[in-house]
């Protein structure tokens, strides 16, 4: 049974009794020392994730972004206040203005039988001049 020993866990040699001194010393220098500022993180509230629906990347929206607006799909229930809470919660920039438009389902064919393609509610949110949201991550 010698190939089971290889699985066996090794002991450590013991420290000598003049390291565990050092050892302690350095323990103590560490806990006396103040602890780093850590930025508290920002608390998103949940009511943005039961507004925005996901962001409307298309060329005219990337155009948009020259002029400081964004453009977001957002739930059919949500009215600009929403919207605007939503936003400035969520990238942290002021909302000068939003926008909304209902885009109608789209009725479609393939072959004989007849579908219809959903219809979207579509956010045009201008923010304050200077400030930018990143949309794609570099």
């Amino acid at each position: 049974m010698g190939l089971l020993d290889f699985f066996k866990k090794k002991k450590k040699p013991e420290k000598k009794k003049e390291e565990k001194k050092i050892e302690k010393r350095i323990e103590k220098k560490v806990e006396d020392r103040p602890l780093p500022k850590v930025k508290p993180k920002r608390k998103v509230s949940k009511m943005a994730y039961r507004v925005l629906s996901s962001v409307h990347v298309t060329e005219k929206a990337t155009g948009l972004e020259a002029e400081n607006k964004y453009v977001f799909n957002v739930l059919p229930k949500a009215n600009k206040n929403e919207i605007k809470k939503a936003i400035e919660d969520l990238y942290g920039v002021n909302v000068v203005n939003v926008r909304i438009i209902n885009i109608p389902r789209k009725q479609r064919r393939l072959g004989r039988q007849k579908g219809w393609r959903k219809g979207y509610k579509k956010a045009i949110v201008r923010i304050k001049k200077g400030q930018r949201i990143e949309i794609m991550p570099r």
